[in-house]
């Protein structure tokens, strides 16, 4: 080869070589980027399942003294089932709800004070959220002492009425636990102190499993037996956390009582029923479901069959609300920190690994359709209706693994508000309609109300807070925080000058008398 040949044929190789060679830096950029996601995701997994895995146990084993109360009555009769039934689900479900909704302004506030380093206003909010929720419990209380006319009312059948009736009396000590239990959850949840929170539930289920058998089959108590139990078990959950707070496990974030808990309630209020509403529409969507499949023909076993299904789905739903609660955290951590493409990033991990679980345990309802009911009764009509029941059962467990999710997001983002907007139009403009017109317009019964109402309702707004979430501007949502929380800090500042002054003026008033 010439001299010239050799030059013309290296001028020539030159941009081939820089071809590979770019393609070779793209290569490697992408495998770059690739394991840097791989990282982030594990890491923010991390940090998600510190929160998820203890909240999960807590919850499971919270929920699960209900399972057994329910599990030990059904075995008792169907009526005892039926009765207890709706006691738990219909008239504690309602102030549950509720409470819940309202505590889970805690969520908002708390993770945000913890993210941005003020420790000191989280004992501040806690204590505000027990002055709310114990008024609210008062303001609640003729739904216990009034119980067997409001369920006659409703339509419920008499036998059914009136021994929950009897029932809910037993329950008011369970009632008032909420207005604590649901606060203090909240405060060691947003400081990351879940594995607290599940070392109490278990000591606290272990309590209720033994206290059943003792009241219900040594005793022979009765329905009022199973129930009487769950005061002391729910009540064991508020002294445990209680106790740990106050004997020195939060340092920096408890301080002792602070006449400051007292200072912007109204504010307060506002937030906590905003969230209240936000979660208790959405709670309330499935007692009402049991209170019109009890206005159905041979109502008893249309209820246990539900009552069943409910029990199965609110129990696997302890799995979602452990990602609710641990994605109103992490979101609202970093948004406290400034941090808005982090609580997207937790976002997006929480929702994909929820929706994970959702389909393995959709797959396992679809597998053991015919056996789930076993749990709860040996009746063979109410194991058969359970049976046909138990696909809905499955799309409404999967259906649920990503609504909660998006829900914490909501209460991490402080958009409890507009949340209780689109819940009350999906849940009661679109599902309950379209739930009654398939049950009784169609003659599908109880599998019609409730396809309408999951389908018509539940899907309904999980597509409305998919698009709100996936349109979110994180970056505003960080200004919008630091606006409101130092605004909050310079209210508190205020009042403590007040203070100080109104104590000047009554030492000078008192050295001149």
């Amino acid at each position: 080869m010439s001299s010239q040949e050799a030059a013309a044929f290296e001028e020539a190789s030159v941009p081939l070589l820089e071809d590979l060679a770019s393609t070779s830096q793209t290569k490697d950029d992408a495998q770059e980027d690739q394991h840097d996601l791989v990282q982030r995701v594990c890491i923010e997994s991390k940090k998600l399942w510190h929160i998820v895995g203890p909240a999960i146990f807590g919850r499971v084993a919270s929920y699960s003294m209900l399972v057994i109360t329910q599990a030990f009555a059904g075995h008792l009769g169907d009526l005892e089932l039926a009765s207890i039934t709706i006691a738990n689900i219909v008239l504690v479900g309602f102030d549950y709800g509720l409470l819940l909704g309202m505590a889970s302004a805690l969520e908002t506030l708390c993770g945000q004070a913890f993210g941005a380093k003020k420790y000191y206003m989280l004992g501040v909010y806690m204590q505000r959220s027990w002055i709310v929720l114990f008024l609210c419990c008062v303001l609640l209380m003729p739904l216990y002492l009034f119980a067997t006319p409001i369920l006659k009312l409703l339509g419920q059948p008499l036998e059914v009425a009136k021994l929950s009736g009897e029932l809910s009396l037993w329950l008011i000590p369970l009632h008032f636990s909420f207005a604590f239990q649901f606060p203090l959850q909240r405060f060691l949840q947003s400081q990351l102190k879940t594995s607290v929170i599940a070392w109490v539930a278990m000591v606290a289920f272990v309590v209720h499993v033994i206290l059943s058998w003792l009241f219900v089959y040594k005793l022979q108590f009765g329905a009022i037996g199973a129930v009487t139990t769950m005061n002391f078990s729910y009540w064991v959950l508020v002294f445990g956390m209680l106790g740990y707070t106050l004997c020195g496990g939060c340092p920096l974030t408890w301080t002792g009582f602070s006449i400051e808990a007292f200072s912007g309630l109204w504010e307060f209020v506002k937030l906590s029923a905003a969230s209240g509403v936000m979660l208790c529409l959405e709670n309330w969507y499935y007692k009402i479901l049991i209170l019109m499949t009890g206005n159905l023909g041979n109502a008893q076993i249309a209820v246990d069959a539900l009552s069943i299904c409910m029990t199965i789905n609110s129990w696997e739903l302890m799995i979602p609300l452990a990602f609710f609660a641990a994605t109103g955290v992490r979101v609202a951590n970093e948004l406290g920190a400034g941090n808005g493409e982090g609580a997207k990033f937790a976002t997006i991990v929480s929702v994909m690994t929820s929706v994970i679980i959702g389909i393995f345990f959709w797959i396992l309802i679809m597998l053991f359709h015919y056996q789930i009911g076993y749990i709860f009764s040996s009746s063979k009509p109410v194991l058969e209706a359970v049976n046909q029941l138990s696909h809905l059962l499955a799309f409404t467990i999967l259906l649920n693994s990503v609504q909660p999710v998006l829900s914490g997001v909501a209460v991490g983002s402080g958009w409890q508000s507009y949340v209780a907007y689109i819940n009350l139009g999906c849940y009661y403009l679109i599902g309950l309609p379209l739930g009654f017109l398939m049950g009784w317009g169609f003659h599908l019964g109880v599998m019609g109300i409730w396809g309408g109402m999951i389908f018509g309702g539940t899907a309904t707004q999980t597509l409305i807070l998919s698009i709100i979430t996936i349109r979110c501007d994180w970056n505003k949502e960080v200004i919008n925080l630091n606006y409101f929380l130092v605004l909050d800090i310079i209210n508190l500042i205020l009042m403590f000058h007040k203070i100080q002054v109104e104590k000047t003026h009554i030492r000078i008033e008192k050295y001149i008398t």
